[in-house]
């Protein structure tokens, strides 16, 4: 879960939210991750790992589900 550290420090940055909070099961919705916080989150992604997000990707709804897209992503970079 090479990502999660990106998430934490994201959201604690952003909305001062507690990395201890930011555990796989836990909604992003109610971590306080509207649709433009995800914009930024998505944008942040791009920069730190030098990936271009496809626009059509579901949008997770779970910190675990934001790591295994974003880590996916990274390990598909590496091969």
């Amino acid at each position: 879960m090479e990502s999660i550290g990106l998430i934490r420090d994201f959201l604690q940055d952003r909305l001062a939210v507690e990395p201890g909070n930011v555990v796989p099961g836990a909604a992003l919705a109610e971590l306080g991750v509207d649709s433009l916080m995800m914009l930024e989150l998505m944008f942040e992604f791009e920069d730190r790992y030098g990936i271009k997000l496809s626009r059509d990707l579901k949008t997770p709804r779970t910190v675990g589900e934001m790591v295994t897209l974003m880590d996916g992503l990274i390990a598909k970079s590496k091969s």
